[in-house]
Formats: C-alpha cells, sequence, structure tokens
C-alpha cells in the first residue's frame, strides 16, 4: 500500500545513507513488507533512522488503527519528548511523550498503543480505544 500519490506519484527507488553510522536503514529488500516513512527531496523519496520503519507485522493492532484512522487527527498537536522529569506541555496543541524516559523511544508503550489527536478548542492529548474518538470531549486519561 503506497500513500503520497498527491507528491510522487509513483515511487520506484527509496534512498538511504549508505551505513548506519550516517543514518543509513538497512532493509531485507523482497523478504518482509514494512512501514516505511520519510521524505521527498528533488523528486526522490528518502528515508533513514530518524524516520519510522518497521517490519509491517511487528506493529501493534493500535498502530495499524492510527496509521488508518487516527494519526491523521493529530495533525495539528505537537509530541514533546520528555526526556527527564518534570515534564510540561507548553501549549494546548501538545502532547508529552514519555517513552523516552525508559529507552524504549519509538518501540515503547506510548508509541504503540496510542495516538496523540486533537480535541476540542485545539486540545491534544492521548487517545487510546476501539471506537473512534469522541470529538467533543477532552480524553484526559494519559498513559
Amino acid at each position: 500500500m503506497y500513500r503520497g500519490f498527491q507528491i510522487m506519484p509513483h515511487v520506484q527507488y527509496i534512498y538511504t545513507e549508505a551505513s548506519e553510522s550516517l543514518c543509513g536503514v538497512k532493509l531485507e529488500v523482497n523478504k518482509y513488507q514494512y512501514l516505511i516513512t520519510g521524505r521527498v527531496y528533488e523528486g526522490k523519496v528518502y528515508t533513514g533512522l530518524c524516520n519510522w520503519y518497521e517490519k509491517w507485522d511487528r506493529l501493534t493492532l493500535s498502530q495499524r488503527k492510527g496509521l488508518n484512522h487516527r494519526y491523521h487527527l493529530g495533525c495539528g498537536c505537537k509530541i514533546r519528548p520528555c526526556y527527564y522529569l518534570p515534564c510540561f506541555a507548553t501549549s494546548k496543541n501538545e502532547c508529552i511523550w514519555t517513552d523516552m524516559l525508559s529507552n524504549f523511544g519509538h518501540s515503547g508503550y506510548q508509541a504503540k498503543h496510542y495516538a496523540c489527536i486533537q480535541r476540542v478548542e485545539g486540545y491534544c492529548s492521548w487517545y487510546r480505544g476501539w471506537a473512534p474518538p469522541d470529538k467533543t470531549i477532552i480524553n484526559a486519561t494519559d498513559p
């Protein structure tokens, strides 16, 4: 599945640096299906260690639902990583990402099971649930 036709109607290659020390990623082509995020620059698609890439079968159900139904609800939100306590949001459109406290980063519990989405009056908060989020209330439940 490919998204981004409005930016790049056809992608034949995905570029990355030659080694991990230069932030390049090593993908096993034709062996696994991947979720790959990146950027477009001068008509080419690039990815690297700073982008989100994962074997598709390692994504949680929440991440798959997020990609298809929830993450777009957070386009007006900013995710602020928290590296040490205390951590505070500095504006109403921020979600505090606490996975960095445990050194798990992208593979932490919050990243695997929550989505930062925008609620009423522009407030952003973490959402976890099976039903579509109710946009009329602010969910104060944080991980």
